[in-house]
């Protein structure tokens, strides 16, 4: 697996004469499809979500100081809050208090852990803050919108009704930026690692690696070093390990575990964020190609229709073997990861391994 490095000649400067040209843009666009959400209204005007936001720096934006060791950590005083996090097919959304905050000291990686919002944050892909307050229907809609280095939105964390308005204000006071400007720096993507052919791949080495893992988060580290992608690795894992689903198959696990209301774990990320729920899935619901929950704490928007592949994956650890399904896209990015509901130190939940290993009776697909 051969990275290619990224061509810093490439990085744009987006500056103010440019952002004051967006914001009329979106106001003409914003008044002829008022429903449209940001992230579709820049992509109808060929700008990254990032430089939308900017543009409005001056209006309803404030440009805030990165400073995430100090700034995360505050949100706990904003109360009850609805954090957002996605990736181009997946919206993961959680009602809850941003508690138990911690930014390792390198500022690097971050971690939110508590029963309502569970975050995993790798925070040197984080570039940019704005604090945003948006004018609807219900009223003034106050967010801080979190970007990284090409202007993709990592993170969002929304206020609620149970919000503390005056903490929020002085959140932003304290954060503001000294320069409040509408200009922004967009880098160039970073390309993602060459996939090696299977040829050239030490899959006897790489199971045998995969047979000894202890612990979860140590799989990452296996795929890097037999120098496959993800994808990859579970092709060639064999069927111990990883097992190809139908993809029909997706549905019906959240369908069967709202039907026992089997708590279970929902990961969403990007590169920068993962977001987790751990609970049960009530109120399922098909909105044209999205496959959707609606609970009142917890709501996820799935494009179903983007999903190429679903794989069930077992991973050996020192509390016994820890069962996964895992939804990837074409491109093989993984969309969405389901786990049963469980504590470090204490085995997998018996009927989560049965409701995931027996939940289809839908045939496995030839690897």
């Amino acid at each position: 697996m051969k990275t290619i490095a990224m061509n810093q000649s490439s990085v744009s400067r987006f500056d103010a004469a440019q952002g004051r040209d967006l914001y009329l843009a979106w106001q003409v666009l914003r008044g002829a499809q008022p429903q449209l959400r940001a992230r579709n209204a820049a992509n109808e005007l060929s700008v990254s979500e990032a430089e939308l936001v900017a543009c409005r720096v001056g209006e309803d934006a404030v440009l805030l100081r990165p400073d995430w060791q100090e700034l995360l950590p505050d949100l706990l005083a904003l109360g009850e809050v609805m954090v957002l996090t996605r990736n181009e097919h997946c919206v993961h959304e959680r009602h809850g208090y941003y508690r138990e905050t911690t930014v390792m000291a390198n500022g690097k990686m971050g971690l939110v852990v508590s029963s309502d919002i569970d975050l995993r944050l790798f925070l040197s892909g984080w570039k940019s803050a704005f604090a945003l307050c948006d004018e609807t229907k219900g009223g003034i809609q106050r967010s801080l919108q979190f970007f990284d280095g090409q202007g993709v939105a990592v993170h969002k964390v929304y206020l609620t009704d149970n919000s503390d308005i005056a903490a929020w204000e002085a959140l932003v006071a304290r954060f503001t930026a000294v320069e409040q400007s509408n200009a922004l720096v967009i880098e160039a993507a970073i390309q993602k690692p060459v996939e090696l052919p299977d040829a050239e791949i030490d899959a006897v080495a790489m199971r045998e690696r995969w047979a000894s893992l202890k612990d979860t988060h140590h799989f990452f580290s296996l795929l890097k070093k037999a120098q496959v992608t993800r994808t990859q690795g579970l092709r060639l894992a064999g069927r111990e390990w990883a097992e190809p689903l139908a993809i029909e198959a997706l549905p019906q696990l959240f369908e069967q575990a709202a039907e026992q209301q089997l708590p279970i774990m929902v990961f969403v990320g990007n590169d920068h964020c993962v977001q987790i729920h751990s609970g049960t899935v009530t109120n399922l619901r098909w909105v044209g190609d999205w496959f959707n929950v609606l609970d009142p704490e917890f709501n996820l928007h799935l494009k179903a229709n983007a999903i190429a592949q679903l794989w069930r994956v077992r991973k050996p650890t020192t509390d016994g073997v820890i069962t996964s399904w895992e939804a990837y896209d074409a491109e093989g990015n993984l969309v969405v990861q389901l786990y049963g509901v469980r504590k470090p130190g204490v085995p997998e939940c018996a009927k989560w391994r049965e409701l995931a290993e027996h939940c289809s009776a839908l045939p496995l697909l030839e690897a």
